[in-house]
């Protein structure tokens, strides 16, 4: 079944007078910086609620056992060490363009598992290589990016002649559409931290390079410049949408990689390493980036009745409508998506614009990173569980909703095939059919 029939599939299917299905709640919010939920006689490497891997039912499962047979035939080798894991197995042999590489972004989900298997090299190496390109010097067309920035993915390159391997990175020089990615460094702090988490092992993220890979990467993000808002200038294709789609400006799903990867490497710095000045940084951003987010990006049934008689044209320091969002603006569908009871953050907020669509990613890691508040984090669980078919029904939860038809997808995407309505990033579902 594709997005489409499932978003679309009827009553018809249920008896009649049967309740509408709805997922299990189990909701359990706990903050990223708390370890009560660890037991003092366990390792720090799950909280006491979270299953092991190595349990019985794991074990024996078919879908768990095919699932790590497809994720060890991903496993790339360099040098006779894993490095990462490939973005996609194709079986068929089609022209793969770059998924046969080990992007930053997609190997994330790929090392977690790894940890909870307690297999951390893989994740240790990757983590090690990755920190060696981000030193080299990038170029795109005669125009050098900043030191800081990480590569959005890597190849190995093997040359059976000279018996040589050697990594050869993308920085945006050769991806589709040519942008560099904004969100593979904080992918890489966020990473660093589960490792730390998982394994206990402090030497790692105290190692010079280590200290001195995350201070590039928050140079780059922490610097004052014209922007008057504490949230980051994101052009299009620079994150997990990396095609375009429209989320030029403040997307959300940056917007909380910043925020968890500054909470991230507020524990991870050290001061007598140089750290001090970024922790005073990161203190400073994160109160001021919390707020802005929980103010101006939230959206629920009452907010959107506030919006909807917002004044326009206000000035002064009074105004209430404070990024002059023209209330007409607002999409016919929201009106009929927007339950009583839940809500979630939109996913742009720039002046005079407020993208009201639902972005998956940036939702989850807002409420995994505590950007949200507890009644936030409730109510985006309650959306879902209210939407449940127009966000998940029977495929995985859909990266975006809805999806930009007509002529509103040709404008926005550029009549882009691959963001077609109800596909890839367009109100599909990743990873896709």
């Amino acid at each position: 079944m594709n997005n489409t029939q499932s978003r679309n599939r009827s009553s018809e299917d249920e008896p009649a007078g049967a309740p509408r299905a709805r997922p299990a709640r189990l909701i359990r919010i706990i903050d990223a910086e708390s370890d009560e939920c660890v037991p003092r006689s366990l390792s720090l490497r799950s909280c006491s609620a979270t299953p092991h891997l190595g349990q019985p039912q794991f074990d024996k499962n078919p879908m768990v056992i095919e699932a790590w047979d497809t994720l060890r035939k991903s496993i790339v080798m360099f040098r006779g060490n894993m490095v990462g894991t490939i973005a996609a197995l194709d079986d068929q042999g089609s022209d793969t363009l770059n998924y046969d590489q080990v992007f930053v972004r997609d190997f994330v989900p790929s090392a977690l598992a790894f940890l909870m298997n307690d297999e951390p090299q893989i994740t240790k190496n990757f983590l090690l290589r990755t920190l060696h390109l981000q030193s080299i010097e990038k170029h795109v067309d005669r125009f050098t990016l900043g030191h800081g920035v990480m590569p959005a993915s890597f190849k190995v390159l093997n040359n059976p002649a000279r018996g040589v391997e050697t990594l050869i990175a993308d920085f945006g020089e050769t991806a589709i559409g040519r942008v560099a990615p904004v969100d593979s460094g904080f992918w890489w702090i966020i990473l660093l931290r589960a490792y730390t988490k998982a394994t206990g092992d402090l030497s790692l993220s105290q190692m010079p390079e280590c200290q001195n890979g995350m201070k590039l990467i928050l140079s780059l993000c922490l610097s004052e410049g014209f922007d008057t808002f504490p949230t980051l200038l994101c052009a299009d294709g620079c994150c997990m949408i990396d095609r375009r789609m429209g989320v030029y400006g403040y997307p959300i799903e940056i917007q909380a990689l910043f925020f968890m990867a500054l909470r991230c490497a507020q524990q991870l710095l050290r001061v007598d390493m140089g750290g001090k000045e970024f922790i005073k940084m990161i203190e400073k951003r994160l109160p001021a980036l919390s707020f802005h987010m929980r103010s101006y990006f939230w959206l629920d049934f009452e907010q959107l009745n506030n919006i909807y008689r917002f004044k326009t044209e206000e000035y002064s320091h009074t105004a209430v409508n404070k990024f002059n969002v023209i209330p007409e603006s607002i999409p016919d569908w929201l009106f009929d998506f927007m339950p009583m009871k839940g809500g979630y953050f939109v996913g742009n907020v720039s002046p005079s614009r407020m993208d009201f669509r639902w972005f998956a990613l940036g939702n989850c890691v807002a409420i995994l990173a505590s950007l949200v508040t507890h009644e936030q984090a409730v109510a985006i669980m309650d959306l879902i569980e209210e939407r449940w078919e127009d966000l998940v029904g029977e495929m995985p939860m859909k990266a975006c909703y809805p999806a930009l038809e007509n002529h509103e997808w040709e404008i926005v995407t550029g009549c882009d095939p691959k963001n077609t309505r109800w596909s890839y990033h367009n109100g599909g579902s990743w990873p896709g059919e």
